[in-house]
């Protein structure tokens, strides 16, 4: 057993780094007493804008709600469809179920994980409204793809890029854009073990379109665009000052936090290189990867004996997903047929994630990758 202790997201190490300036900060908020759209959150709000190059940000309570307040933002009704990825968390499919829109799961690319474009223009029909790509593990869908089929059909998009803040997007047409800046309306989660991450629950929705700025913002606070006159049925979904304070501290920190991890996971890659039953992470060309998560999928190997082992080490280890979405009591579907997700149900068998956030040191690298190599010979 290793003299150190790893973590599958080590937030204690990262914080004690920036110690004084977080205390500071929430001292400060404390002191004035201003808890809830208080300075910090206005301040905040311009700098993410700043850092994305979008116009506008609209801070909430949480990611799942800011998927919910953009979809309620585009007026859709009951029984449209909306089409996302079958592999990936269940937030995304969670508020189409509750706004009683009509979800439509389609495969995902075997190496990027990421929502399949061809799959997604056969899943299209009158009824379909909006498309939800989901950013997966770190790294942008095939965005250029997504918006031609969006403006083809003439339907909404809404990035999930909760586990991709950062990453950068090439057109080929050479322009570059942040994750969640490329569609009608992007959301993202501040949740702790986030790249980036506050001290509890936060989340936030990005967009270029004016109108949808305005909407966004009356939604998240109770509908009103004006005190006490409710224009719009809204929600109660504010991050509060002191998260906003954590989250100025972390945000100049962010590309470090980035570049920290994909100096781990390239770590990995030379480590686990010539290990026929081990796959490593596929870069897309067009999008930069920022490794929320580092994922492997597994050839030919028992994959509860070899977490098992890993455990026995000291090592943790966690498995995103091991049910497709299509799959769980909550969303089943006669027309949900495990053949038409080959990919996912591959993946949901395969995969498993290694320890990955910015203060894995060359020992803990070392150890891991050892360890991991060790049960295969």
């Amino acid at each position: 057993m290793p003299e150190y202790n790893i973590q599958m997201v080590d937030l204690k190490s990262q914080y004690d780094k920036i110690k004084d300036q977080v205390d500071e900060a929430i001292l400060s908020v404390i002191d004035s007493t201003a808890f809830i759209k208080g300075p910090e959150v206005t301040e905040f709000k311009r700098e993410l804008q700043e850092y994305l190059s979008v116009k506008h940000v609209i801070p909430c309570g949480n990611g799942t709600d800011a998927l919910q307040i953009a979809l309620m933002a585009l007026g859709l009704k009951p029984g449209d469809e909306v089409i996302t990825a079958d592999f990936t968390f269940a937030a995304t499919v969670e508020v189409i179920g509750l706004l009683n829109l009509t979800p439509v799961f389609v495969d995902v690319d075997r190496d990027t994980f990421n929502i399949n474009v061809e799959a997604l223009e056969k899943a299209i029909t009158s009824k379909t409204k909006a498309i939800i790509p989901v950013h997966l593990f770190g790294q942008c869908a095939n965005m250029e793809a997504v918006m031609a089929i969006a403006k083809t059909h003439n339907l909404f998009v809404v990035e999930d890029t909760a586990q991709a803040i950062g990453a950068d997007y090439s057109f080929s047409n050479g322009d570059v854009k942040k994750a969640g800046t490329i569609g009608n309306i992007g959301t993202t989660s501040f949740f702790p073990s986030k790249n980036l991450g506050c001290y509890g629950d936060g989340g936030a929705l990005f967009t270029n379109d004016d109108e949808l700025g305005k909407r966004l913002a009356a939604i998240v606070n109770h509908g009103m665009y004006q005190r006490y006159y409710h224009d719009e049925i809204g929600v109660n979904s504010r991050l509060d000052s002191i998260q906003a304070a954590i989250l100025r501290i972390k945000l100049p920190h962010l590309d470090n936090y980035s570049a920290s991890r994909k100096k781990a996971a390239e770590y990995y890659n030379n480590a686990f290189a010539g290990i026929d039953q081990i796959e490593t992470p596929v870069t897309d060309q067009q999008s930069t990867h920022v490794f929320h998560q580092y994922t492997l999928k597994l050839k030919g190997v028992d994959r509860n004996k070899l977490q098992e082992y890993l455990k026995e080490r000291g090592i943790p280890s966690m498995i995103y997903y091991p049910v497709p979405l299509h799959q769980q009591k909550a969303y089943v579907r006669p027309e949900f047929k495990d053949e038409d997700y080959p990919v996912t149900m591959e993946l949901c068998g395969s995969v498993i994630s290694l320890p990955m956030h910015t203060e894995l040191d060359e020992k803990q690298l070392k150890y891991i990758t050892e360890s991991v190599k060790e049960f295969f010979k």
